[in-house]
C-alpha cells in the first residue's frame, strides 16, 4: 500500500505540476525576449508576428526583489497586445504564484519571477504591439521587465491541474494510513515458529 501511494503522490505531482510548467515554459519554439522596462520607463514593444506562429504564449519576467513581489495579491503589471486596432490579449499580472524565482545574479538580492499573460490563438499576419504598464500594487522596485514569445506552444487540459492534485491527496492520504496500519501492528502476523519451545525439565517445565 505505501509503495502504490508513493506512486501515486508522483504521478499527481507529474500531471498537475510539472506537465502546466513544462508546457508553458517549452512547448514550441522562442519567438524571441524583448525588453520592456528598464531604467525606470517602460515602452511598447512591437513584433511581426505570422499565421505560423499561433497559437503565441506571451510570458513576463519581472526582475525585482524577491521580498516585495512574494505574497502580492495586487496587480504588479499590466498587458495588452493589439494588431490592427483591435486588441488580441490583455491581462493583470500578480506573480503570486512563482514558488522558485531564478536569481539574477548571485551579487544582487534581485531575483527573476515568470507569469503568464495568456495565449494568442489566433494570428493575424501583421506587426503586434504589446504594451506593459505597472498596476495597482505598491512598493514594487523594479529593475527590468522581460516579453517572452513563444510560438507553436501546444495547449494545457484545463482538468490536468485537478486531477494531478486529487492524485496526489490520494497519495499522501494512502501513505499516511499505511503508517497508522503499521504502527498499529497491521502488518505480517508473528511467526509462531519463531518463539524458542517451553523447557520440558526443570521448575516450570512441561510434565512427563
Amino acid at each position: 500500500m505505501r509503495f502504490l501511494s508513493v506512486l501515486l503522490l508522483i504521478a499527481g505531482a507529474a500531471i498537475g505540476i510539472f506537465y502546466p510548467w513544462a508546457m508553458s515554459n517549452f512547448s514550441g519554439h522562442a519567438i524571441g525576449t524583448y525588453r520592456a522596462y528598464e531604467g525606470g520607463r517602460f515602452r511598447p514593444v512591437t513584433v511581426q508576428l505570422e499565421a505560423s506562429d499561433a497559437p503565441v504564449r506571451v510570458l513576463v519576467d519581472l526582475t525585482a526583489r524577491a521580498e516585495r513581489v512574494a505574497g502580492q495579491q495586487r496587480t504588479v503589471l499590466t498587458l495588452t497586445a493589439a494588431s490592427g486596432g483591435r486588441t488580441a490579449l490583455a491581462s493583470a499580472l500578480s506573480f503570486n504564484h512563482t514558488d522558485n524565482p531564478r536569481q539574477a545574479s548571485p551579487q544582487l538580492p534581485d531575483k527573476i519571477f515568470r507569469d503568464e499573460a495568456g495565449v494568442i490563438d489566433r494570428v493575424t499576419p501583421g506587426p503586434y504591439l504589446f504594451t506593459v504598464g505597472p498596476g495597482d500594487a505598491d512598493g514594487i522596485d523594479m529593475r527590468a521587465v522581460d516579453l517572452v514569445l513563444r510560438a507553436g506552444t501546444g495547449s494545457i487540459d484545463e482538468r490536468s491541474q485537478p486531477a494531478g492534485y486529487a492524485l496526489m491527496g490520494i497519495g499522501v492520504a494512502g501513505f499516511v494510513l499505511s503508517l497508522v496500519f503499521s504502527r498499529r501492528g497491521g502488518g505480517h502476523p508473528q511467526n509462531p515458529n519463531s518463539q524458542p519451545p517451553p523447557p520440558r525439565w526443570g521448575r516450570g517445565g512441561a510434565p512427563r
